[in-house]
């Protein structure tokens, strides 16, 4: 029977929520069954239009609705099972909630009698979650299940984006009652402010036009807030120097003269210094973490004019002290700020900006990413230098794990465009990359997508190479094995007096017959002079997942870094 919003009939809890989701537009729904989610997965078996996927592991199931999520504008959506189920999915809910990511985790749970009891599979979702989801709904009646499945998705799509779980007993799954998804939820308590206030955008503008040494700083939430177009437009017509975070990579193109690289602790040098030395500085979307600014202390040491926007306003004035803070979403701020400065004449003084643009050349100058290009080891930059060669003018995905890798990858891959960076800023967390590559491939089947990961990474959600071939994705794998892992090794060598307590692989898997396994396509690269060729073959086989284990120099450390507890301007160079 099809149904749409508005038309009512008597429905199970389990077709109800199929219902819900099928209204809301949602083409996967990544998952893994259990006994607490059985009557919703005989729900699944027995329609077509709402996709499952089904991952070796729940956490994965996490990491791929959140790469779906931020490689398109939608939302991702899990479904899991009760106790281990949802626990095992605590690490993804955490990474897509510090890094503001838009998706609904459906959990099963015991029946509403048993709660509280000590049943088999039981545990409390609701305060296990809690400090990682933007908000979570226990639904004891199924008549209240329809309109907490809408708030899920409006809560987790608006605002400041986030993680929002539903927790569904099976006995809720079980019973049935009047089936009526509303068209709008209005809540009394959230009403996020999307329009910036024109005052404050208007003396914004004011500091800016008169700036000598300014300087825009911008994070994910222009990428999220999709404000790119807006963002280009902006900072072309003042002609000021702009930097992403990790997370903002593709927020603005990385090949325009007016990108100084990415900034914080493996920022450029020109990046870190220009932040510490302007005298304007407008942040969009961005918040100002300790990867970003290092120490605050050392950060005001330098007398500047700081001009947040964010749609979060608890982001603003929580690390750093701001002049003038404009609360809104950032597409509508930056609409209005193009249109007050195009209604305008002021423009920046020409000479300052001259002067400014010098010393930044000069920064520029001390080359902070340069490495041994003639070693007789793979080196990894060389890796990721040469994938972005071979690959820039396709439709590119890049995923990462977490680790030297990924600093490599946002070093070296010049992202144009947003939305094709997926990594894990926040959190951290290792394991991501090939199950994010699986989400994104899923989401976009024509694309190319690679995964950039390390021996270490890799090895945390292998498993879903099952799931890549269950599905036929075709995602390539980078593994820049240098037998470490890295970061960590690399903080051990500077901080730690090279004692490398625990941060050694000496029994790795021979990636090659594992990934044969599977049943897919494996290369081992040790030469420098095989990196292209391999690269080539790999993106050749358009239908094949390929492993690629490129040996890497085992010494190799990334530079430029911020140490811990350091500021901006104390960077180690190579």
């Amino acid at each position: 029977m099809e149904l749409t919003a508005g038309v009512t009939t008597e429905l199970s809890g389990a077709e109800i929520t199929l219902r819900c989701l099928h209204e809301e537009g949602v083409e996967f729904m990544f998952g893994y069954p259990g006994g607490a989610v059985l009557p919703l997965y005989d729900e699944i078996f027995k329609q077509d239009k709402v996709k499952h996927i089904l991952v070796r592991h729940e956490q994965a199931a996490v990491h791929a609705a959140d790469a779906y999520a931020r490689s398109t504008e939608k939302v991702g959506v899990v479904l899991v099972t009760s106790g281990p189920g949802v626990t095992n999915a605590v690490t993804g809910i955490a990474t897509a909630y510090m890094d503001s990511i838009p998706v609904v985790i459906i959990s099963g749970q015991v029946p509403t009698h048993a709660i509280g009891q000590d049943a088999f599979q039981e545990v409390d979702a609701i305060g296990v979650t809690r400090p990682c989801v933007k908000h979570n709904f226990l639904v004891k009646d199924v008549k209240d299940l329809a309109v907490t499945i809408k708030k899920a998705f409006y809560l987790a799509s608006t605002g400041r984006p986030g993680p929002v779980l539903v927790d569904i007993p099976k006995d809720v799954q079980t019973a049935k009652t009047n089936f009526f998804y509303p068209q709008s939820v209005p809540m009394r308590s959230y009403n996020p402010v999307i329009k910036g206030h024109s005052g404050q955008i208007r003396k914004a503008l004011n500091l800016l036009l008169e700036a000598k040494r300014p300087m825009i700083y911008t994070g994910g939430g222009v990428v999220l807030g999709n404000a790119s177009a807006e963002l280009a437009q902006l900072v072309h017509t003042l002609g000021f120097p702009c930097t992403n975070t990790l997370m903002g990579l593709g927020g603005y193109p990385a090949t325009d003269p007016q990108f100084v690289g990415m900034l914080g602790m493996h920022g450029t040098y020109e990046a870190n210094m220009a932040m510490q030395h302007c005298d304007v500085l407008l942040a969009i979307g961005a918040r100002f973490d300790d990867r970003v600014i290092g120490n605050p202390a050392h950060f005001f040491q330098e007398d500047r004019k700081i001009l947040h926007v964010d749609i979060d306003p608890s982001s603003i004035s929580k690390r750093v002290r701001v002049d003038v803070p404009i609360v809104g979403d950032v597409r509508e701020v930056l609409q209005e700020m193009n249109r007050q400065l195009a209604a305008g004449k002021e423009r920046p003084d020409p000479v300052a900006a001259k002067a400014w643009w010098d010393q930044i050349a000069t920064w520029k100058g001390r080359d902070c990413l340069k490495y041994d290009r003639d070693s007789k080891i793979i080196k990894p930059q060389s890796v990721v230098e040469k994938l972005y060669e071979l690959t820039k003018d396709m439709d590119m995905y890049v995923t990462s794990d977490v680790g030297q890798h990924q600093m490599w990858a946002a070093q070296f891959y010049k992202f144009d465009k947003p939305r094709r960076w997926i990594n894990s800023g926040g959190l951290g967390t290792m394991g991501v990359g090939l199950p994010y590559a699986l989400g994104v491939q899923l989401a976009h089947p024509e694309a190319t997508v690679a995964c950039v990961t390390g021996e270490a990474s890799i090895q945390m959600c292998i498993q879903e190479l099952s799931t890549a071939k269950q599905y036929h994705l075709p995602v390539k794998i980078v593994n820049l094995n240098n037998r470490y892992m890295g970061m960590v090794r690399q903080w051990q060598e500077f901080f730690h007096g090279n004692r490398y307590a625990e941060s050694y692989m000496d029994a790795l898997p021979n990636f090659v017959k594992l990934t044969e396994a599977y049943g897919h396509i494996g290369m081992r690269i040790d030469k420098p002079e095989d990196v292209e060729p391999a690269l080539r073959e790999a993106f050749s086989r358009k239908d094949d997942l390929v492993f690629m284990d490129f040996i890497t120099d085992q010494t190799e450390n990334v530079f430029p870094m911020v140490p811990g507890g350091k500021g901006l301007s104390e960077m180690i160079l190579v």
